[in-house]
């Protein structure tokens, strides 16, 4: 049910404007319930397991910028790999074989877009998986690359990995910049397969969409965001959650049960603490 009434809106920094008026959701309930961790452990690392989303970074030693952010996703248990080549999605089968390092692409085939032939081409890329027969691990910092290897041995693709099942679930804000939240009813639900985020400032409801970006490393960004009109006291924190989701730009773990969103500039704008089930 829509919310009627004269809309207002949030100015935030950049100048963009909030919308106040808001959908109802009525979608919150099925993921509400506390979700694990998926992010990959350093004991799968080490037995060589491929899965997940990833970003293509480099190609033949050369930066993979194409007209989109060309990546894979492995999907083991269909033994099925999906992605974007830069102009065109592609899709087919994948074999690996941790014993000995070996992984091959199966009739890999892709959409039939016209592509420009400005850096990294669908052509490069499509050329490297099929020369892919090995792979192997790297862990820079927070980060894990996949390195693929052709016959010889040589890198054909370099890939970071990208996986938000981390934000799955329903968070409880406990800070807000530097301010501490106190307010148990401010809460986040985050649907990441649907791109949706759902809550309670405190005083409304909110909903909006989730969008995460295959270009940079835990890149997030969150639009649309929409509340009810109910009037806050004075007290409540409402506009500076809104304006900081407005801001977010990249979420990290840091614990099994703390999120940290982070500004363009790298600094901490949300905490957020994992709901009791």
């Amino acid at each position: 049910n829509k919310v009627t009434g004269k809309s207002e809106s949030a100015p935030n920094e950049s100048g963009k404007e909030i919308s106040q008026e808001a959908v109802l959701p009525h979608d919150r309930e099925h993921i509400a319930a506390k979700k694990e961790i998926k992010t990959y452990t350093s004991e799968e690392i080490a037995k060589g397991v491929v899965k997940g989303d990833w970003a293509i970074e480099k190609v033949y030693g050369k930066n993979a910028v194409g007209e989109k952010a060309p990546f894979l996703k492995f999907e083991p248990s269909e033994g099925r790999v999906y992605g974007n080549n830069g102009c065109n999605m592609l899709n087919g089968g994948y074999k690996y074989n941790a014993a000995d390092s070996t992984i091959t692409f199966t009739k890999l085939a892709t959409t039939m877009m016209m592509c420009a032939k400005e850096g990294i081409t669908d052509y490069e890329i499509n050329r490297a998986l099929d020369a892919t027969r090995f792979y192997t691990w790297e862990i820079k910092g927070d980060d894990y690359y996949l390195y693929f290897l052709d016959a010889d041995k040589n890198k054909v693709m370099e890939l970071m990995h990208q996986n938000f099942d981390f934000l799955n679930g329903a968070w409880n804000v406990t800070r807000i910049n530097d301010t501490r939240v106190t307010n148990p009813d401010v809460q986040l639900v985050i649907d990441v397969p649907e791109g949706k985020v759902h809550g309670n400032t405190g005083c409304n409801i909110l909903n909006g969409s989730l969008e995460t970006d295959m270009e940079a490393a835990n890149s997030i960004s969150f639009s649309s965001i929409a509340t009810t009109r109910m009037a806050c006291p004075p007290e409540n924190n409402e506009t500076e959650l809104l304006v900081a989701l407005e801001e977010a730009s990249t979420a990290k773990p840091i614990s099994p049960k703390e999120v940290i969103l982070l500004n363009s500039q790298g600094k901490q704008i949300l905490l957020l603490t994992r709901a009791a089930d």
